[in-house]
């Protein structure tokens, strides 16, 4: 026992520089110990009996951008060289990495970056049991097709990089299939149609859903990591509201917002910045930051960094100069209900069952609610009528699941401890451009639900209270040209 305890203990020494190669920039992410990737390997072996799981990481970024890996692969080992591949072997419960050789040239302009020499290095940090060559993978495969059939499982879904969704990574391989002047293959399905010509043998199948079930659920370390996006997002938020001033540009705001992701150690953000102003509220996805506040009419606050590779995704809104009456009746009618869905969330309940029980609090609160406009009273109305309606199907959701992505994969109806989401009503009343909505990052623990963001105000008082601080814009005005 000593002798080995003083093998790691020399081993640790060794890497330890290797790991810090360019000062103060790891080669492998501290924030999740190779014990635990290799149960996210486990986890998959036993989904996929004795089968072959292939996966291919990210390539090299265009232009000078940070390499970021996608999600699923880097969920599986934490390696982040770009050409990558990982292939598990069910049968035989073990591991390989194929990456490429070294590039001293690039070392020497840009820094260290893990490479095939670096073969038993990698080993340590990922828990991988052999690292090889990219270029030796279709031997390997070869020798397996060679033996008694194969099923080989490779991901079928489009893969998550920096500020991707599948939904969006989906609607731009769409985007692309449809332009008849370009109409390219997406990456993932030019591999797969490589292993298919090159090794007939395999059975493929899709891994997608395996690895989506297995994201489903949280650890405490990717709870840990979700929980500082959401902080970050929260003090962004706050900071919004202090600087939402009348004359302000919403770029202004998504500029604040960023130097607090990054002055706090983000590596990117989780989705392009949603601050949205009077009309452009109304767009769920507005995104171009140009418009100039007025006083008295809405902003919408949405934006998150992307912590670790893991997301956060919260939302606020406020009256840009303070609320008037009408906003302040719309807006405590909005919030008693969002918290009546938030109240009815707990383990083990199916979001139709939540959605039934929440819906019965909010036609007490629309009873009770006086409005001041017809117009304000039926689009209250129809804002529960609308959630009902969504309770009817047993499949009903509440929102969308946030983890390595913002829209986070995995199908479920029932709650478990482990699983984050948010939930983001939104009532809509177009005549007046209105479209109020909020959002937090709801976690499910065996005893409920904690909202990791409620420390955001969305109290009337409470953000009033923020709006009247300095804010960061003001603080530092933009450059006037002289």
């Amino acid at each position: 026992m000593r002798v080995y305890r003083n093998l790691l203990i020399v081993i640790w020494f060794l890497i330890v520089p290797l790991l810090n190669a360019q000062e103060g920039y790891a080669l492998f992410p501290k924030d999740f110990p190779p014990e635990e990737f290799a149960q996210r390997r486990l986890n998959v072996m036993k989904a996929i009996g004795d089968g072959l799981a292939l996966l291919q990481g990210a390539p090299s970024p265009q232009g000078y951008t940070r390499f970021r890996q996608s999600n699923e692969f880097y969920y599986l080992c934490g390696i982040e060289s770009p050409h990558a591949y990982l292939l598990i072997d069910g049968a035989s419960q073990r591991t390989t990495l194929y990456v490429p050789h070294r590039n001293e040239g690039r070392e020497r302009s840009e820094g260290k970056l893990l490479s095939a020499e670096d073969a038993d290095l990698i080993k340590i940090l990922s828990g991988v049991d052999a690292v090889y060559p990219s270029d030796l993978l279709a031997e390997h495969l070869g020798r397996h097709a060679r033996g008694p059939e194969r099923t080989v499982y490779i991901p079928f879904q489009p893969a998550e990089g920096f500020a991707m969704s599948r939904d969006l990574a989906v609607r731009y391989n769409a985007d692309v299939a449809s332009d008849s002047w370009d109409g390219g293959t997406p990456r993932e399905s030019r591999f797969l149609e490589l292993v298919r010509s090159r090794f007939p043998q395999f059975t493929i199948r899709d891994l997608s859903p395996i690895l989506d079930e297995l994201r489903l659920i949280k650890s405490e370390r990717e709870i840990a990591l979700i929980r500082k996006a959401t902080r970050l997002s929260g003090l962004a938020l706050i900071e919004g509201m202090r600087s939402a001033k009348p004359g302000v540009y919403e770029y202004e705001l998504d500029a604040a917002a960023k130097y607090i992701f990054y002055r706090n150690g983000a590596q990117g953000e989780a989705y392009y910045s949603l601050i949205a102003s009077g009309p452009n509220a109304m767009f769920g996805h507005y995104n171009a930051g140009k418009r100039r506040m007025q006083n008295g009419e809405w902003l919408l606050f949405d934006f998150a960094p992307d912590v670790g590779y893991y997301m956060a995704d919260v939302t606020r809104m406020i009256p840009v100069g303070g609320f008037t009456p009408e906003q302040r009746e719309l807006y405590e009618f909005y919030l008693a209900c969002y918290k009546a869905i938030i109240k009815a969330i707990k383990p083990g309940r199916t979001a139709q069952s939540i959605r039934q029980d929440a819906v019965k609090e909010m036609r007490r609160i629309l009873s009770r609610t006086k409005f001041s406009k017809p117009l304000y009273a039926q689009a209250s109305n129809d804002f529960v009528d609308r959630y009902e309606r969504g309770s009817e199907s047993p499949s009903a959701s509440l929102g969308h699941w946030v983890g390595m992505a913002t829209h986070d994969v995995g199908r479920a109806t029932t709650l478990r401890p482990g699983m984050v989401f948010t939930i983001e009503p939104a009532l809509r009343i177009p005549e007046e451009n209105i479209n109020i909505r909020l959002e937090d990052m709801l976690l499910v623990t065996d005893r409920g639900v904690e909202n990791m963001s409620a420390f955001v105000p969305m109290e009337v008082g409470d953000i009033e209270t923020v709006m009247k601080e300095p804010g960061m814009v003001q603080r530092y005005p933009m450059d006037d040209g002289r």
